[in-house]
């Protein structure tokens, strides 16, 4: 405010001026937006070394969360991750992990040279959907690898499973390693009442948390949140290296605006997110054949809580794949999801949304079901996959490659990622070796129309492989 009073001439970029030098991008974002979209200069501060303004927004988010210190990210909860990672181990140093982490996950690996450690998920045997870490899987890691320097927690997972969050931090600090959490989906849990412990109140070092998804700011912002362990000034450095010199005031903005929104009225806002999405659970297992599964599931283990604001709806006795009533709800029904895979489809509940969007989306989903209902027979079942890692990511990516048609890469190691997106995890990372049963679940994906990214080809016919 006091920038936009002082009424000053910008001979500094952006070079649209305000908007003046671009009015068509005015007339589509809106003058107020353009006014905002700034260069640093003194009186805002600077996201690379804030003293004043900046640190001062990042100090009221650290108080909102619980955390120790908090950093605003510009290039969402993936340079999160990644600042997290290269600020705990190095080349070398191994990291315990769920294989069903995100793409920035080990992407981090690659750029720092560390080894991961997999902790293979559970499966849930009907709905096919990866679980958390068991609490006695981490400890076998941990004694099998007594050199690894920290742990790497999904909370939750996009399903809204939970692991055992506390457990694993109380565990992991008893051996002198660092608990990182991806906590992309977990905005709310600092905020609403009655729902899964969030990271930094469970004693995590760091947690990534993506401000844009739950918590109602502008997407590509998010907080990477620090506890009492870490060195700030050095996680600074780190973050330093890789986001940009030229921060958003537009996204740092919606971050400020949020945090203060959720600290008055979070628990009230997810109150509210929590009835609709009961609501909506409720009504779709109502129509028959769908499950919309909540904490029925939890076992105190692999499943050690649910987020009960996730409305995750198993579709496979409908007979058709996640991914197919995800194309159905949009073309047919004007209705975009969050994503949809080959058992589930997701849909994402937040503040914004209303009773009115919850029944469209569930006449939507009994018309599906009505119009397009197969036997679930035909549909082949598609287990997790446990990797087989033959070398690290970063030699793998690095290494020398050839690029080979699908059919004749199987028994090579693969020098690039294969995922759907969303959700973003890899079917296959690399490092690990292309076996017949991952070729088979490509083609199957691809088949049913998921979006496949990752590779270096676009159509996804050849995969680069080591030589």
């Amino acid at each position: 405010m006091k920038m936009k009073a002082a009424r000053l001439v910008p001979f500094d970029v952006p070079g649209h001026k305000r908007g003046r030098g671009n009015p068509d991008l005015t007339a589509f974002l809106g003058e107020q937006a353009l006014s905002v979209d700034v260069n640093s200069m003194q009186m805002l501060d600077n996201l690379c070394h804030p003293v004043s303004v900046i640190r001062e927004a990042e100090t009221l988010a650290a108080e909102a969360f619980g955390a120790e210190s908090a950093f605003f990210m510009v290039g969402g909860t993936t340079s999160a991750v990644q600042a997290m990672i290269l600020a705990t181990v190095g080349w070398g140093e191994k990291i315990i992990m769920p294989r069903n982490v995100h793409r920035s996950a080990i992407n981090a690996l690659i750029l720092s040279g560390a080894v991961p450690v997999y902790v293979n998920p559970q499966e849930e045997p009907t709905l096919g959907i990866s679980l958390g870490m068991r609490l006695e899987d981490v400890a076998a890691a941990m004694e099998a690898h007594p050199d690894a320097k920290a742990v790497l927690v999904n909370n939750p997972t996009y399903y809204g499973i939970c692991s055992d969050l506390e457990g694993i931090v109380k565990l992991a600090h008893t051996r002198n390693l660092k608990v990182l959490v991806d906590e992309a989906h977990g905005t709310h849990l600092y905020f609403g009442a009655g729902l899964p412990q969030a990271a930094i109140h469970a004693g995590a070092d760091m947690a990534a948390v993506s401000m844009h998804k739950s918590g109602g700011s502008l997407t590509q912002s998010s907080l990477l949140l620090c506890g009492v362990n870490v060195n700030a000034d050095y996680v600074r450095q780190i973050i330093n290296i890789t986001q940009t010199t030229s921060g958003s005031y537009l996204l740092m903005a919606s971050l400020d605006i949020s945090r203060r929104r959720l600290a008055l009225e979070g628990t009230e806002i997810f109150s509210h997110v929590v009835s609709l999405v009961e609501y909506a659970r409720e009504e779709i297992n109502a129509l028959g054949d769908y499950y919309a599964y909540s904490r029925e599931l939890v076992d105190g283990k692999a499943i050690f809580d649910f987020d009960i604001t996730k409305l995750s709806i198993f579709t496979r006795p409908v007979g058709l794949t996640g991914i197919e009533v995800y194309d159905l709800l949009r073309d047919e029904y004007d209705i975009q999801a969050e994503f949809g895979d080959l058992g589930s489809v997701l849909a994402y509940v937040s503040v914004g949304d209303r009773p009115k969007d919850v029944e469209r989306l569930v006449a939507a989903l009994a018309e599906i079901r009505r119009n397009y209902r197969r036997d679930p027979a035909e549909l082949p079942k598609i287990d997790y996959i446990s990797p087989v890692v033959k070398c690290t990511p970063k030699e793998a990516f690095f290494g020398a490659k050839q690029s080979l048609p699908l059919a004749k890469a199987k028994g090579k190691i693969a020098g690039e990622f294969v995922m759907c997106y969303p959700p973003g995890i890899p079917i296959l990372a690399p490092g690990e070796l292309i076996t017949g049963e991952i070729l088979t679940y490509i083609r199957y994906a691809k088949e049913k129309g998921c979006q496949m990214t990752g590779t270096e080809d676009m159509e996804l016919e050849r995969l680069n492989v080591l030589k």
